[in-house]
């Protein structure tokens, strides 16, 4: 007599946790709504369809995104929320009730992360949690995120073709700055939501996030001297000593907002240029040499959460090297990452300050 056993399937996760994955995943809970960006990728035919339960920040993070999914998904506005805009939001007994296969969450974010108490009660109750990150550190991150995604929604084949993208991208701007020495890296300054975050100035990343774009594409993240964390606050006073070389604002507005960066989903680039330069005028940044040699630029914050991140590091490259990376369209980019997606993103999400008119 022969006895079968069927090994389950597991994968490990961004936190070196071992899950095991179950053989049918049709009742997912995504810890926030911008994973929605990575469901895109790998759920094309309908990125919502196993989706029971969302964090609620879509709708105020990218307005114009949600409602282009909206469109052609209406069943999304019908997704139970279980929270809104923070991890302390989230309803624990609302998760519980939604009966998910498993659940997606970020180490850090919007949602639950790695300590929620939220956690345990689920795998208590017999449902995997599975932690990935585009944020925290999205240049160690993104990969390996995108792997343990397709393997959870057995979407492995399609995972790997969009790594292949994006490591064929990344490795070209690698390859090309490796050979750059410390001392002639362009120095750069972030200010992250600027107007949103902080009236004056400067919400920014250090250690992590938007700013490993900048150490990527081959630049020096100032912040990172000074600020340990991912993401912090430093002075306006530090910026002005230091008058990096490269100013970059993010944003995520639409056409018609009175504040912030216009970036995004359905931003004209003469509405996005406009911002930029209002934001470049204010008291203070003004008196930066980026500023007054044009050197300043804009891009949508959202990169700084999403596996598209590969557009925000090829745009820096640019900034950074106009000439070493003259042969580099980043709208040609841009049109290949469209061609993953069951939506059309067509708008503004990099800019530059010599685009005002």
């Amino acid at each position: 007599m022969f006895s079968w056993t069927v090994q389950a399937e597991t994968v490990t996760d961004i936190t070196g946790k071992t899950v095991e994955i179950p053989e049918k995943v049709e009742r997912i809970i995504l810890g926030e709504g911008r994973m929605l960006y990575s469901l895109a990728l790998l759920d094309k035919e309908n990125p919502v369809k196993r989706v029971v339960g969302w964090q609620g920040e879509l709708k105020t993070t990218d307005v114009n995104g949600y409602n282009a999914y909206l469109k052609k998904f209406p069943q999304i506005k019908d997704i139970p929320l279980i929270g809104q805009t923070s991890e302390a939001s989230v309803n624990p007994e609302t998760v519980m009730s939604l009966n998910p296969d498993i659940a997606i969450f970020g180490i850090a974010g919007h949602g639950p992360g790695v300590t929620n108490p939220l956690v345990e009660k689920l795998q208590k109750a017999g449902v995997p949690v599975v932690f990935i990150d585009f944020r925290q550190h999205p240049m160690k991150n993104t990969i390996p995120s995108m792997k343990i995604l397709g393997k959870v929604l057995h979407r492995e084949e399609i995972a790997n073709k969009y790594i292949a993208f994006y490591e064929k991208h990344l490795n070209r701007i690698q390859e090309r700055v490796a050979k750059i020495p410390a001392d002639q890296r362009p120095s750069v300054f972030i200010e992250m939501l600027p107007e949103i975050k902080s009236p004056t100035c400067c919400h920014t990343a250090g250690n992590g996030n938007l700013g490993e774009f900048i150490e990527a594409a081959g630049g020096h993240n100032i912040a990172a001297d000074i600020l340990p964390a991912v993401i912090g606050e430093i002075s306006l006073e530090h910026v002005l000593s230091v008058d990096p070389k490269v100013y970059i604002l993010s944003g995520t507005g639409s056409n018609d907002v009175k504040v912030g960066l216009r970036e995004g989903l359905g931003v004209n680039k003469e509405a996005a240029a406009q911002s930029l330069k209002r934001l470049a005028n204010r008291t203070g940044v003004n008196a930066l040499t980026a500023v007054k040699d044009g050197n300043t630029h804009g891009i949508w914050h959202n990169f700084y959460n999403s596996p598209y991140n590969i557009i925000a590091i090829e745009a820096f490259a640019k900034w950074f090297y106009p000439e070493l990376f003259s042969d580099v369209d980043v709208q040609e980019t841009f049109n290949e990452l469209q061609e993953f997606l069951p939506v059309n993103i067509e708008g503004t999400y990099w800019v530059d300050l010599k685009d005002a008119k």
